[in-house]
């Protein structure tokens, strides 16, 4: 099974200032922690620049996918 995973970790400047851990597989599943709660969290739980760091690198995975698929099938 493939588990590569990339892990990014954000802290919000803001307040209530969160620290976050997002966790992006290979297969498409996403992990997001909340380190201070200890829980795990979904996407719409996300409000503002935690949200907006989300969209960015979800994008930015999904880019590298395609890119990774299309040199392997080229």
């Amino acid at each position: 099974m493939n588990n590569i995973c990339e892990n990014f970790r954000y802290v919000e400047n803001t307040r209530p200032g969160r620290d976050l851990t997002f966790k992006f597989y290979a297969d498409g599943r996403l992990i997001i922690i909340d380190n201070v709660a200890e829980e795990v969290i979904t996407p719409k739980d996300l409000k503002g620049p935690s949200r907006d760091f989300y969209v960015r690198r979800r994008i930015a995975f999904i880019k590298n996918q395609l890119i990774a698929s299309q040199l392997k099938y080229a």
